[in-house]
């Protein structure tokens, strides 16, 4: 879990932590799935996106957000 810790509120990428990279990230593509999903009726080259696009997205948003949450939590544990 140390390592996971210094990962995580290292500063490796910037002035922000790792851990708050991530979760702009996450916030990012929940926004994307989202947005995805409401402007399909507005936007006509929106609807010939398959809905297994927007599964995709919230999949990977459901993964980020789980590795976001751990590296909360390592300081923690």
């Amino acid at each position: 879990m140390d390592f996971l810790r210094s990962v995580a509120y290292g500063t490796a990428w910037g002035p922000f932590p790792v851990v708050v990279w991530v979760g702009f990230a996450t916030y990012f593509l929940l926004l994307v799935t989202a947005a995805l999903a409401s402007l399909k009726r507005h936007v006509k080259p929106l609807r010939r996106v398959p809905v297994s696009v927007h599964r995709g997205l919230g999949i990977l948003t459901a993964l980020l957000a789980t590795f976001h949450l751990l590296l909360g939590l390592s300081a923690y544990l």
